[in-house]
């Protein structure tokens, strides 16, 4: 964390890179040992994933704006497992991407306050490699603010949950209350009022909002109530998502939303290639020739 980024807001910081890079495209990260190319076989599990990522950081880097790590692949392996997840976060903001750490954190205020000290600030002198954040809304957002405050004291941004692309979210999500508002778009009521209050120049807050790519029918809606969100847009790809589906979260000027793509691009290859990361640079120039286009 610079001074820079300090005084930088994480929207505005998005939004710059993504016009730079050419399209709001990112690349999920999420290592998986069995998918892993043959070539890392050898190693062992906690040296492949960390390799991997950080090939698939130098295969994608030029090409799109941002990545995001699943830090579940990473948590697994226990304290090793977490360090390599720091050092690929870490590596992501050297390479220039903006990395969105995806650990859905959320809990009640006390809980939630030690997480976004461990994930948003770090100790004292100490670099925490994310930009950006997701967290969990349905605790109810007492259980984010304090996510919030940390992410507006040092710089960073937050992608809070509101329409998932899981389709089990429709169970819950979906739901109508008495109002006749869904549950969804009750909590994106939530997130633009807690939101409004940290605004880049952008006019973008710091807090976005997790919006499905397999959800379309329920963008129109979500984009009306959160006009002040930068929707971050999985299940494009592998979950059935495609680029006609998100067009919806993005607004007339190609603003507000960032489209993410994980299996689709890092395992774009065959295993037995030794130039497996070829097959990856080329799954992300395609994935950003689809947004590009539907923005055009």
């Amino acid at each position: 964390m610079t001074e820079s980024d300090k005084t930088h807001h994480a929207a505005d910081r998005l939004i710059e890179a993504c016009r730079s890079k050419g399209a709001p495209v990112c690349v999920g990260i999420d290592p998986v040992l069995n998918k892993l190319p043959d070539s890392l076989g050898g190693l062992e599990p906690i040296a492949a994933i960390e390799k991997f990522s950080l090939e698939v950081i130098e295969a994608v880097a030029e090409h799109v704006p941002a990545i995001k790590p699943q830090i579940a692949c990473f948590e697994r392996y226990g304290s090793e497992g977490y360090a390599v997840y720091e050092r690929v976060a870490t590596a992501g903001r050297e390479a220039g991407l903006f990395v969105i750490g995806d650990a859905k954190r959320g809990d009640i205020g006390t809980s939630s306050a030690h997480y976004a000290s461990g994930l948003l600030v770090g100790e004292e002198d100490s670099a925490v490699g994310c930009d950006a954040l997701t967290v969990n809304t349905y605790l109810g957002m007492d259980g984010i603010e304090p996510f919030f405050k940390a992410a507006a004291a040092t710089g960073k941004g937050l992608f809070a949950l509101v329409r998932t692309s899981n389709p089990g979210g429709d169970k819950l999500q979906g739901l109508r209350l008495e109002d006749g508002r869904s549950v969804a778009e009750a909590v994106a009521d939530q997130v633009a009022d807690l939101g409004c209050g940290e605004l880049g120049s952008s006019g973008y807050s710091l807090l976005g909002a997790v919006v499905g790519a397999t959800k379309p029918e329920d963008a129109v809606s979500l984009r009306q109530r959160m006009p002040q969100q930068i929707f971050l847009v999985p299940g494009f790809g592998a979950q059935g998502g495609s680029a006609d589906d998100v067009r919806a979260c993005f607004k007339p000027d190609g603003t507000g939303a960032i489209i993410t793509a994980s299996r689709s691009v890092i395992y774009a290859y065959n295993p037995a290639d030794t130039d497996w990361p070829d097959a990856v640079t080329q799954a992300a120039i395609d994935l950003k020739r689809q947004i590009a286009e539907i923005l055009s």
